[in-house]
């Protein structure tokens, strides 16, 4: 009998160490997200997660969606979340209120502006002149969509706050459905919305704000700079899945990356899926790599202070990391 307890207490070490080998032999660590908005835009993190890269990496990540800028960084900053996904301004406005835990941009997901300007009738020759005198439904005051969008105004000659009617008073989550309940003659939408408006007849694309404004951090992965510094490898991790993502997405089709992603947009036709990636990848608006340049950060800046939003100069090497980011594409 005794001999018969060694053999199955034996046994079931056996059993136990082979299922730690299955498991990667250590427990994986939880990296929470808050993400600003569900956008197709964030497309590599989404294939991070559905191909295993953040699993690869020993990192179970939980993914909330905050809706708006205010909301992510209250979110990031009352620990609600380890990691947000949001414009890089929000660092700024942070770092200008005098915070002693500043938030670290570590990882760039996005080098472009992702709205495109719907207008609500069909414009077959459009001109940017046709928005002058008419009800312009724009983006939160202060946030990175409103201030690229007001730089691209400018650029062409149009004053936002004497040639048209801007609104700026909707929720950031309640553009959409203002502009379909007759709200405007323009408005400024991130996808799939345009896209899911124009196949509806709401409304019709007429022009990319993200071919407008150049190369800009418009969205990335940001900590406290405390969690960065005692969770150095968890942030290494983290920023080496989303390598693999941004090179997995760079180096596939559209209609690839559509069926991937398409779990996190249910109510979507994976051909608009497919449309809409394919016209962010063609403009260059997923970054290929992690790293957030001085030049880039620099555009940043040129647009707030354009848009009289800029609360101080900020140097690069303050709120930037790039030295994870680095390392990680050294490692290839």
């Amino acid at each position: 009998m005794r001999f018969l307890k060694i053999a199955l207490s034996i046994g079931l070490c056996f059993v136990l160490v082979a299922a730690l080998v299955a498991c990667g032999g250590t427990k994986k660590e939880t990296v929470r997200i808050a993400e600003v908005t569900r956008s197709i835009f964030y497309a590599p993190q989404y294939v991070a997660i559905e191909k295993g890269f953040f699993e690869e990496e020993g990192l179970d990540v939980k993914l909330t969606t905050t809706w708006g800028g205010d909301k992510t960084m209250t979110t990031l900053l009352a620990d609600g979340a380890d990691v947000a996904l949001v414009g890089s301004e929000t660092s700024i406005y942070v770092y200008a209120q005098g915070s002693n835990d500043p938030i670290i941009n570590f990882a760039q997901l996005t080098q472009t502006d992702g709205t495109f300007l719907v207008s609500r009738e069909e414009l077959a020759d459009f001109s940017w002149e046709d928005l002058k005198g008419s009800t312009f439904l724009g983006q939160r005051k202060g946030g990175m969509p409103q201030m690229a969008g007001e730089f691209v105004l400018k650029k062409h000659g149009i004053d936002p706050q004497n040639d048209l009617n801007l609104i700026q008073n909707v929720d950031f989550a309640n553009i959409p459905s203002a502009f379909a309940s007759g709200t405007g003659d323009f408005v400024q939408l991130f996808e799939p919305q345009a896209s899911i408006f124009e196949a509806e007849g709401i409304g019709h694309i007429v022009a990319s704000f993200g071919e407008e404004s150049g190369l800009i951090p418009y969205t990335t992965f940001m900590a406290k700079e405390s969690y960065i510094k005692e969770n150095p490898e968890t942030v290494k991790k983290f920023t080496r899945a989303l390598f693999k993502a941004q090179a997995w997405v760079d180096s596939h089709s559209a209609k690839e990356v559509a069926e991937v992603i398409l779990p996190y947009f249910e109510d979507t036709e994976v051909g608009l899926v497919e449309t809409v990636v394919d016209r962010y990848k063609s403009q260059g608006s997923f970054a290929t790599d992690p790293v957030l340049d001085t030049a880039e950060w620099e555009n940043l800046q040129n647009i707030m202070d354009e848009a009289g939003e800029l609360p101080k100069y900020v140097e690069h090497e303050t709120l930037v990391n790039t030295t994870i980011a680095e390392d990680v594409m050294g490692e290839e």
